[in-house]
């Protein structure tokens, strides 16, 4: 094994408002030896996700918080080292819920089984944990099975130079939809556009974001893959269309607030809009099928895919608010080791 330690971050209390280091401990251990039917993983990278976030609050969710004194929760991508393990060979490379340290014990327990990647990837490991990963199964699920686009509908994504978003517009285009994305700064505007293929963006930061959302949806909008809640959501929900829909992912703009998320929902009785909230895992049955179609469109340059990767377990917990801040393009990644 390549280091004799385990660096480990401990949530150490509830973040209040942004997270902060002084959230978690950082202990270190010895490297983990495997027991009967485990088997230690070396972690390369981590996904940092918004989802973190909710994680380590004291709230209802999907899953339960993590416990205080615990390991933070967290997605990755590692290679295993050690194995009692039918499961897993040395030398596999394997992604799951790693958590926030250096080294995974996986074993037959584990609530949410690691799974082992294909040998021959035809993509870069950080871009199994973006585009060909959860975050691009998120894009794929919620657009195509719950957004139902059709060709020459208008499909508006917000926070769509993120992991999430600049997926779901890519997926659109390839769907013969009309894109628009909202992000933060001319920028990322200007990347979505030139560089993803989006047909509009919208600048949430400009004081004219509004007029700049009417602009560009002329006809309404028929799809809203909603990630950011708040204002922005609403001023969408004002100009759907009747019987549109909208896919609800996340709502990132009030994740480091105490305030529960409040929107106007008439739109939804008076355009009949369809909402509906989801998780990625609800689709777990057709994960295999959506990860090859998303490789062979990533690998023959029909989605374009992108990592912003910080260097270092350690800056984990100041890196996770690059997402609440708009300071990530793509996939927000932390390099743990080498390869």
């Amino acid at each position: 094994m390549s280091s004799n330690v385990n660096r480990q971050f401990r949530l150490k209390s509830r973040p209040v408002g942004k997270i902060k280091t002084s959230d978690f401990d950082l202990v270190e251990e010895p490297v983990p030896t495997p027991g009967p039917g485990e088997a230690v993983i070396r972690n390369l990278y981590l996904s940092l996700d918004p989802t973190n976030r909710i994680w380590m609050s004291d709230m209802d969710q999907y899953m339960p918080p993590v416990e205080i004194g615990a390991v933070m929760r967290g997605g990755g991508i590692g290679k295993v080292v050690a194995s009692n393990s039918d499961a897993y060979k040395v030398g596999d490379t394997v992604s799951g819920l790693l958590g926030w340290q250096d080294y995974y014990v996986a074993g037959p327990n584990d609530e949410i089984p690691v799974g082992v990647l294909p040998p021959e990837l035809p993509v870069g490991l950080p871009t199994m944990l973006g585009a060909c990963g959860l975050t691009g199964l998120t894009a794929y699920f919620g657009l195509l099975e719950l957004g139902q686009p059709k060709a020459g509908d208008t499909v508006v994504v917000s926070a769509a130079a993120g992991a999430v978003g600049s997926v779901v517009g890519q997926i659109a285009k390839l769907n013969g939809c009309r894109a628009v994305g909202i992000a933060g700064g001319p920028d990322k505007c200007k990347w979505i556009v030139e560089e993803l293929g989006f047909d509009a963006a919208v600048d949430y930061k400009a004081p004219d974001w509004r007029e700049q959302l009417e602009a560009v949806t002329p006809d309404g909008i028929d799809v809203n893959f909603e990630n950011v809640g708040g204002e922005i959501m609403e001023a969408v929900m004002a100009r759907m269309n009747l019987f549109s829909r909208m896919p609800l992912c996340g709502m990132i703009s009030g994740y480091n607030t105490d305030e529960p998320m409040r929107g106007d929902f008439s739109p939804i009785l008076m355009r009949r809009i369809n909402v509906r909230g989801f998780i990625v895992t609800d689709f777990l049955e057709k994960y295999a099928e959506a990860t090859m179609e998303l490789a062979t469109w990533v690998a023959t340059g029909k989605i374009k895919s992108q990592e912003t990767i910080v260097e270092g377990l350690e800056n984990a917990p100041t890196a996770v608010n690059k997402l609440f801040e708009g300071e990530n393009l793509g996939k927000l990644v932390v390099k743990i080791a080498d390869e």
